[in-house]
């Protein structure tokens, strides 16, 4: 309904434009076509040249007209016949200009002659310039339309939001969970729509708008919605990419009329989506100024706060990218507010999962609080990501329910990978694999402040041949110097392990990724968190590498080659040091090591419980023997392992708490 409402007057105004345009269209052509109807009937048939000078001699010619001395017009005196019928009025092409023979011959015969100039031929004309005139019309009409809408076809300058009618599905606060802050913030801009006075009567101002800044997934969108469902009021929706088009002044005008309208409907709420893809910062790309994205911007910029008062009309814009925002987009007149939808919580993941376990039938075991503390660092997204696999295992195993096994498992392949059971590995790999993830799981277990381990697989994941996971007990925000540290050692413990058990000649490229993820924490906690004696608490960033500041041509940080070779020594050292600590600590837990690589080339997967069993020197119950039907064990026979390419252990890690 709103969509029709919003396209009728343009559709009327339109049709009318039309009308006018064909009725003064007509009114020109029909006196055209009267002279030139005018003009037929005053022209004579076609006569040869030499017919003319046999009637001539004849005497059968009363009257000659001379058209410009190249057409003789006349009557004669008795019809001749002709082709078409006897022939009255004729006209004769003569073959000599100005022929003052001809004249003579006629005045002797007692011919009345004449001279006048040839008639304008108009039609010829038009037909001439009615190319032209179409072409040039076509091209006033596309431009009008650019600018102010028209046909579907050539609706360039009409803004592509969208209007949510009150038959659209709402979303409201309840369906949000894990961003209560920024709940609160939007909530006081629904109160302000609902009850403007509220507020007013103590001279405050409804807000202009509001930016939401956060991750990717964090739900901003989805709080947008929320505030869309809350309000009951207009609701206009976008994406920034939205007003960028190749031609230029389009955005502009899409600009333009989307305030347009938004005035039409206010008290109303505007929300553009992706922001930073038309409000990046201006005067740093190649184009100069007058590119058409910067002058979209610029019209951004004076419809919220410009001379014209928009009154009644709220912008709510989502980026996850604030830092490259142009300043003039940010301050306050303009985002009034700027609210943080950061990742959520252990409380906040708890009620993002409660929220999706509505839509699916979850069994009784299912332990909400237990999914939250091991899936920190998860956002909105990937939660109902999770959910959703756990929905989709259950159901292909012809289950009723949702249980929490099916959760654990889905938790499993969100952040771990996906099993890759048909990947086979060679006795060799299996074993090298069992001593690399047993090695990183002895460091976790004896190195203190380190994360628990959560499980030690040699099953493929991903791109991985084996995966150590360890998850924190509590959220962590800051990190510390012995934390980091304790990364460090526990990234070497896969390759000191390998070089143990197998010697340094036969070490392999497993641990490829341990070391990169290595390097580039050391060089962070030098560059960046002041964690190095020698360089101090200055962050000098990385003199190697282009530092990306939001705009389209990357600068460089400069350090003096001194500071440089400072920093790699002391990267370098960093780097030595939790080398040889990995190498002290599986040295002087060689059992364990062993004890944990046995129990994986026979389990090939341990859980922490497992885990915390081996470290105390206990013994795992004997695996149970499963006795397969005959006709599954010579299924199973016949199927060719399918081989994939191969990456070493700990490739391909999906968080830095994975190994």
């Amino acid at each position: 309904m709103a969509e029709r409402d919003s396209k009728g007057p343009n559709q009327n105004r339109f049709g009318h434009r039309s009308k006018v345009t064909a009725f003064w269209a007509l009114i020109f052509l029909i006196p055209l076509i009267l002279i030139q109807m005018m003009g037929q009937r005053e022209v004579g048939q076609d006569v040869p040249y030499y017919q003319l000078v046999q009637e001539l001699d004849k005497g059968n010619i009363s009257r000659a007209v001379f058209i410009e001395g190249q057409l003789l017009e006349g009557e004669f005196r008795t019809p001749v016949a002709g082709e078409q019928g006897p022939i009255t009025h004729f006209r004769t092409n003569l073959p000599v200009w100005n022929d003052p023979g001809l004249v003579t011959q006629l005045q002797e015969a007692g011919v009345q002659v004449e001279a006048r100039l040839a008639a304008r031929d108009w039609w010829s004309t038009v037909i001439n310039f009615l190319p032209w005139v179409l072409i040039i019309a076509f091209w006033i009409f596309i431009i009008r339309q650019m600018q102010s809408g028209g046909t579907k076809a050539f609706q360039f300058g009409k803004s592509k939001a969208k209007l949510l009618s009150a038959d659209t599905p709402k979303v409201t606060f309840d369906n949000v969970a894990g961003a209560d802050e920024a709940k609160y913030e939007l909530q006081e801009i629904v109160e302000f729509l609902k009850d403007p006075k509220k507020f007013s009567r103590l001279g405050g101002r409804i807000p202009k708008g509001a930016l939401l800044v956060g991750p990717p997934g964090t739900g901003k969108t989805l709080l947008a919605r929320a505030v869309a469902g809350e309000a009951g009021r207009p609701f206009f929706s976008m994406s920034g990419s939205d007003f960028v088009e190749m031609f230029v002044g389009v955005g502009a005008s899409r600009v333009r009329d989307l305030f347009e309208q938004g005035k039409a409907h206010a008290p109303c709420i505007i929300f553009i989506d992706e922001i930073d893809a038309v409000g990046r910062h201006r005067g740093a790309g190649l184009g100069g100024g007058h590119d058409e994205r910067e002058q979209t911007l610029n019209q951004l910029l004076v419809e919220m706060d410009g001379f014209e008062a928009n009154d009644g009309v709220i912008l709510i814009a989502a980026t996850n990218r604030p830092d490259v925002l142009d300043p003039a987009l940010l301050r306050p007149g303009r985002f009034d507010r700027q609210i943080v939808v950061d990742s959520p919580d252990l409380k906040g993941r708890e009620g993002i999962l409660n929220v999706h376990l509505r839509k699916v039938p979850a069994s009784d075991d299912v332990q909400v609080i237990t999914l939250a503390r091991g899936t920190p660092g998860m956002s909105g997204a990937d939660l109902a990501n999770l959910v959703n696999e756990a929905a989709l295992l259950a159901a292909r195993k012809g289950k009723d329910k949702v249980y929490m096994a099916d959760l654990e498992e889905a938790k499993d392949k969100v952040m771990l990978g996906a099993e890759r059971k048909s990947m086979v590995l060679s006795d060799g790999e299996r074993r090298l694999t069992a001593y690399h993830e047993a090695g990183h799981a002895v460091v976790a277990l004896k190195l203190p402040g380190l994360d628990p381990v959560h499980k030690v697989t040699i099953i493929p994941r991903g791109r991985a041949l084996g995966i150590t996971a360890s998850l924190p007990e509590e959220d962590r925000h800051s990190y510390s110097r012995d934390y980091l540290i304790g990364r460090l050692v526990m990234l070497f413990g896969g390759r000191v392990a390998e070089e143990m058990i197998f010697g340094a000649e036969k070490v392999t490229t497993g641990a490829g990724n341990d070391i990169e993820r290595a390097t580039q924490m050391a060089r962070r906690m030098v560059t960046q968190f002041g964690m190095s004696d020698l360089i101090g608490p200055m962050a000098i960033g990385d003199s190697e590498q282009e530092v990306f500041l939001g705009r389209d041509i990357g600068q460089r940080r400069q350090v003096s080659e001194q500071t440089a070779q400072h920093v790699d020594a002391e990267v370098k050292r960093l780097l030595d040091e939790a080398y040889d600590q990995a190498r002290v600590i599986l040295a002087a837990n060689r059992e364990l090591l062993e004890a944990i690589a046995v129990a994986l080339l026979e389990r090939e997967t341990l859980d922490r419980e497992q885990v915390e069993i081996l470290a105390v020197g206990g013994q795992l119950p004997p695996v149970r023997e499963v006795t397969l039907p005959a006709e599954v064990v010579d299924e199973v026979s016949v199927v060719t392992p399918v081989k994939l390419p191969r990456t070493g252990p700990g490739i391909g890690d999906l968080s830095p708490s994975v190994a």
